[in-house]
């Protein structure tokens, strides 16, 4: 760590768009402090950089593990299309009695970490049966770093964490204290994967929130059926590249959809852990995502 104060708000924007490919696995450790190298002035290196925009989980935690708001279980759900069996945290409002309608969250590419935990126990606070996955669990479960997440994810096949996924999206929602009423809520790679679970289950998903995910085949869209509220990064220029051709698939097939795009905001903005946090459009963007899974998942109509 460097001892030198690391004011991210100076960094130049190159850094940022290195970190972007550092944690989303296309560039490694390695390759990220040599591109930043050049970056690292006024007595700065490039590891205290990175050490300044790693997440801080215990400084940004919003619902602590023992709050008394929620009641939490670990527990593992069968999945033969997958790896087998997939671990998962399940959260729901403490003292709840009667049937809860369903969410489930999806992590980013990096293993169910502390924070995504932290964001199962808040869609339980919004009185949701909220259950997080964890995609590493074949792996050993995530490992203690995002770093190591990283890696270790990047090593999984795609069709088989899928299946993982769908498994669990289908065993929270037929659980006997379920009403059946399923929403996915997922961020980076866990918004491509809420965007592919709404192809993949149809109409057994009502409602998806991907935060900046990968956008489905257009091919693929007609096959969703849940009511959509889709969130974008202002400054997210992969991500946003695929919209246009995704906004013209939903409106072609006549799904409902909504699209924000918050501005002052770089990809992964909800994410309160790291420095590309923004507050207020994190605040708005989820304050958005509970009224979406309020009106098509609590309502009767």
């Amino acid at each position: 760590m460097s001892d030198v104060h690391v004011n991210v708000k100076d960094l130049h924007p190159e850094v940022w768009k290195l970190f972007d490919r550092y944690v989303h696995g296309l560039i490694d450790r390695r390759g990220f402090l040599d591109g930043a190298a050049k970056y690292a002035v006024g007595g700065l290196t490039a590891a205290g950089i990175l050490d300044a925009l790693s997440p801080r989980y215990a400084e940004a935690q919003q619902v602590a593990p023992n709050d008394p708001r929620v009641t939490t279980e670990r527990i593992e759900v069968k999945s033969p299309q997958g790896y087998g069996v997939i671990r998962a945290l399940l959260a729901r409002p403490a003292n709840s009695t009667g049937k809860l309608p369903a969410v489930i969250v999806i992590h980013e590419n990096r293993g169910l970490n502390p924070h995504i935990e932290d964001v199962v126990r808040r869609a339980a606070v919004a009185g949701f049966m909220a259950i997080g996955p964890d995609a590493l669990t074949s792996l050993g479960g995530y490992p203690g770093t995002d770093e190591k997440g990283v890696e270790m994810q990047r090593t999984l096949d795609q069709a088989k964490m899928m299946a993982d996924f769908v498994a669990t999206a289908r065993y929270v929602k037929n659980r006997p204290d379920s009403t059946g009423r399923l929403g996915a809520v997922g961020f980076c790679f866990g918004g491509g994967v809420v965007n592919n679970l709404a192809v993949q289950l149809g109409a057994d998903l009502h409602a998806g929130v991907p935060f900046y995910g990968g956008a489905p085949r257009a091919e693929d869209v007609p096959k969703i059926k849940a009511a959509m509220l889709i969130n974008y990064a202002q400054d997210d220029e992969r991500i946003n590249a695929m919209w246009p051709a995704y906004e013209a698939a939903l409106k072609a097939n006549r799904v409902a959809y909504q699209m924000f795009t918050y501005p002052g905001t770089m990809h992964g903005f909800h994410n309160d852990t790291t420095p590309r946090f923004n507050k207020e459009q994190a605040a708005i963007a989820w304050q958005r995502t509970i009224e979406h899974f309020n009106r098509h998942l609590k309502s009767t109509s």
